[in-house]
């Protein structure tokens, strides 16, 4: 095991409660409640993981627990303040396209973009988003379709004429934020992996490379993330269904998304 992915290993195996040391909460529907739709009033200090629910039947993919198991990780394994609840409970929340509540999000997170489609309103708050200073992350979208119906929604937030994709190398600091990562690894969703005997191309050879992409702005800040051809949040999601799994895609999970997160709030 690379000596990054055995910190996290450890740090991750250290902050976990018992039950084999990846606790019962990590697929939290029978503990925790379900995160809800943000108000003003939602917002009480701390950091909130917050989901983008656009107008597409895919939206809640990975929901709720990538969401409530990333908030708890990146609370045990950084120094961020993370919003709790009077119990003790993390507090993700649910941001449409068109709520003023996103501006108060330093990113927000989408998947499957395949189903993805903003409405001319819906595009015009996420541009004075983005512009303000605000990140999108698309995450678990597989194959040329899913690329090319994200690359078209997203033109119509930033005009490509100004505002284009970008291949991210693997030597970018955003991979090197916390956890010295060597590239962004391609992980499947568990059901696919357990059925097909361990690949990790969901749609074969279509998806069979991993792309990191970006839109930056002309200053170089990120605007706009794709994981594509991969499942990181489902590395979250799923971390306590199956030890080969939690090993071999959990941890790496981890570390891409809290490099993402620390990057995408500090530069």
């Amino acid at each position: 095991m690379k000596a990054w992915a055995a910190t996290v290993a450890l740090m991750v195996l250290a902050s976990a409660p018992g039950d084999a040391q990846r606790g019962q909460f990590r697929q939290g529907r029978g503990r925790t409640p379900q995160a809800s739709l943000a108000t003003p009033a939602s917002f009480v200090g701390g950091w909130h993981f917050c989901r983008l629910a656009y107008q597409g039947r895919a939206w809640a993919t990975d929901y709720p627990d990538a969401d409530y198991n990333f908030m708890t990780r990146v609370g045990e394994l950084t120094k961020t303040a993370v919003s709790k609840s009077g119990t003790g409970d993390v507090l993700p929340l649910i941001i449409r396209p068109t709520d003023e509540t996103i501006f108060q999000c330093p990113f927000v997170m989408l998947w499957q973009a395949e189903s993805l489609y903003f409405s001319d309103e819906d595009a015009a708050n996420l541009r004075k988003y983005l512009l303000k200073g605000g990140v999108i992350w698309s995450d678990d979208s597989w194959g040329s379709y899913a690329w090319d119906n994200f690359a078209a929604e997203i033109a119509k937030v930033l005009p490509p004429s100004q505002y284009q994709f970008i291949d991210i190398p693997s030597t970018h600091p955003m991979l090197r934020t916390l956890f010295a990562l060597p590239r962004v690894p391609q992980i499947p969703a568990i059901n696919y992996w357990l059925g097909s005997g361990g690949d990790t191309s969901e749609q074969g050879a279509d998806s069979a490379e991993v792309h990191f992409r970006g839109i930056f702005d002309e200053r170089g800040r990120l605007m706009v993330l794709s994981t594509h051809n991969t499942d990181i949040a489902d590395g979250w999601e799923r971390e306590g269904i199956d030890e080969r799994y939690f090993h071999q895609f959990s941890l790496d999970a981890y570390a891409v998304g809290i490099d993402v997160l620390l990057y995408a709030m500090s530069h």
